[in-house]
């Protein structure tokens, strides 16, 4: 999956864009061909609204590996986490919304319009949001601070991953946003209060779980945490004299740790009155909030009973599939689960659960993706420049963590991309379920198709950074099937059976969210249906079905999307016969960036080999 920094950063028109700074970015958005007064009006507007939501924010400038040179300053912030900013924000949307609508779509060019058709699809959704008494309205999350969510989550590996250090004043700028980091959390606190009296409040196993991770932070000494270490770790390494470590340090004790205390004190104010139901239909408006949710992430007009329906005959379909390759192996007692995690626990298969292992085990990874990406110019015309790196996810967060996530490169060529795994336990990730967890979030995942959008030249600016899940973790799994289809598992039968246990889940996923959010089932329930059905670990499938309870309609986004991808390339091989050209393919739908599956249905049935 995304990672959430740019799930959020989407919701707030942000992510990555290729360009070494501002002027050549908007050098790069000027040059796009304008066919009359309307395309100028259109690009214009594209690049306001730019200005306004991405290049005023200093965390994604951060991100975008933009803060050098004239946007220097933005080092030395945070992003503003208050309600004010928030409301300030929320206006200038719905200007620029109204701005984009007053502009006559007939008089655009074709790519112009497909850019219009996203922007649209994605403010009149983000419109739908702000109706509800909670959640910001960007992003259908109904927390502001939850077990993956709240800057106490994100910050630490903020600073340690993406805050360049290379002199004495980036070091200043550290300090100065670990200051910084005290007084988003207590912004933080004040919205999570006005959510508490709107009627969210987070389900008891979330604040238990979001006071867990909290405890791990605030339990480590100063002088241990990762948020000091990196800053000393940093500044030896370039000679940068100083005493960063203890600076830090005394930040940390007298205004972080306090202010991620005052969170937590607002979350266990609540926890005796928290239901354990996780699903947003307990919520006000609720049922109409899990629609919205399904809008944003699927971007279709699914309704959550088709949604619920189309896993149940997916999780039969693949199951069979799993069957079959199962019996080859001599597996034929118990369900397809049963079988599944009796196959898991096989020694043959598990690393132990030692740093020594972990560190084989992404040595691994990293051999698998070299190896596809040897395979990749066969099925591209386009790959991306930037390389991709594996790492663990931080150990602080890797208890509430997702298993795995990508993190978009820097622009300047400072930070490549990185897919994330979470080796809390490596009894969670059996060999053979490995490789494909790589093609997702790698080669030709989620790396390929988000580096080649912010690589994709004279593209405006908005354009490179826009996203919607359907279409990006709907690529996602589409790299996984396309992986088995170029013979990626020949001589792996239990690679395979990863794969499609991989497919599985995800439509196990479309079940369990729906279930969740509109059939009233209980965490247990859904936990107990994933478990039996998948063969998974159960501590595993836990933080996921508990990761579906604060972004509804995220878990279904996959496979969705997933099904939408291969239905138009197996409409267009029909349709074009010989004519068919896969890395034409390919290159069509990723060319056009994130955009909602209408948008990519449209293009992809029009679409005719050159």
């Amino acid at each position: 999956m995304m990672d959430r920094r740019r799930l959020l950063m989407t919701a707030a028109l942000g992510g990555a864009f290729a360009a070494s700074g501002a002027a050549r970015a908007f050098a790069q958005t000027a040059a796009a061909p304008a066919a009359g007064p309307a395309s100028a009006q259109f690009l214009a507007l594209l690049d306001k609204i730019a200005q306004e939501m991405i290049l005023s924010d200093p965390e994604t400038l951060t991100m975008l590996g933009m803060d050098r040179g004239p946007m220097a300053q933005a080092r030395f912030k945070l992003s503003d986490r208050s309600q004010a900013k928030i409301d300030a924000d929320k206006a200038k949307f719905i200007d620029g919304m109204k701005a984009v609508k007053a502009i006559d779509k007939r008089q655009l060019t074709t790519l112009e319009q497909t850019y219009y058709d996203s922007l649209e699809f994605f403010g009149d959704t983000v419109m739908e949001g702000y109706g509800f008494p909670y959640g910001g309205g960007m992003f259908p999350s109904p927390y502001t601070v939850s077990q993956l969510g709240g800057s106490y989550q994100q910050i630490p590996d903020f600073l340690d991953s993406q805050h360049r250090i290379e002199a004495a004043d980036d070091a200043d700028a550290y300090l100065s946003r670990l200051s910084d980091f005290a007084k988003g959390l207590d912004a933080e606190r004040e919205r999570m209060l006005a959510d508490f009296a709107a009627g969210a409040v987070p389900p008891d196993f979330v604040i238990d779980r979001t006071l867990t991770q909290m405890a791990a932070i605030t339990g480590t000494a100063p002088a241990d945490s990762v948020m000091s270490q990196s800053l000393a770790r940093r500044t030896a390494e370039k000679n940068i004299s100083g005493d960063w470590a203890a600076r830090a340090q005394a930040i940390l004790a007298g205004e972080v740790y306090p202010a991620i205390q005052r969170q937590a004190d607002a979350l266990k104010s609540v926890r005796p009155g928290a239901t354990h139901d996780g699903g947003v239909w307990r919520l006000p408006k609720g049922e109409d909030y899990y629609r919205f949710g399904l809008k944003y992430f699927t971007t279709s007009s699914m309704t959550p009973d088709e949604v619920h329906q189309m896993g149940l005959e997916q999780v039969a379909e693949i199951s069979a599939r799993t069957d079959a390759l199962l019996k080859a192996q001599g597996m034929t007692q118990g369900t397809v689960g049963e079988r599944v995690a009796a196959l898991g626990k096989d020694p043959r298969f598990v690393y132990p659960n030692t740093d020594e292992a972990k560190d084989e085990l992404i040595k691994e990874l990293n051999a698998q993706m070299v190896a596809m990406q040897a395979r990749m110019p066969d099925y591209f015309g386009r790959l991306p420049k930037s390389p991709c790196d594996i790492k663990r996810v931080p150990k602080a967060i890797e208890a509430g963590a997702p298993g795995g996530y990508y993190q978009s490169p820097a622009l300047d060529g400072s930070r490549p991309g990185a897919y994330y795994i979470n080796l809390r336990d490596t009894a969670e990730w059996p060999k053979w379920t490995l490789p494909t967890l790589t093609y997702h979030e790698a080669v030709p995942g989620h790396h390929f198709q988000i580096a080649l959008q912010q690589e994709k030249p004279d593209t405006p600016l908005l354009m490179k950074v826009m996203g919607f899940s359907a279409y990006s973790e709907g690529w996602g799994l589409y790299a996984e099937q396309l992986a088995d289809e170029i013979g990626a598992y020949e001589n792996d039968p239990f690679g395979q059976i990863g794969y499609l246990q991989s497919l599985m889940f995800r439509a196990a996923r479309l079940v369990v969210d729906s279930g969740l959010h509109h059939k009233r089932w209980s965490r247990e329930q859904g936990i107990r249906y994933m478990v039996d059905t998948l063969g998974d670990q159960e501590s595993s499938i836990a933080t996921e079905v508990e990761r579906y309870c604060v972004w509804p309609g995220q878990a279904s986004s996959y496979k969705v999307g997933h099904t939408t991808w291969v239905k138009l390339r197996e409409d267009a091989k029909k349709r074009l016969g010989s004519r068919f050209d896969i890395k034409g393919f390919h290159d069509t739908g990723l060319n056009l960036g994130g955009v909602p599956l209408t948008v990519l249905e449209r293009t992809l049935n029009a679409w005719t080999p050159a």
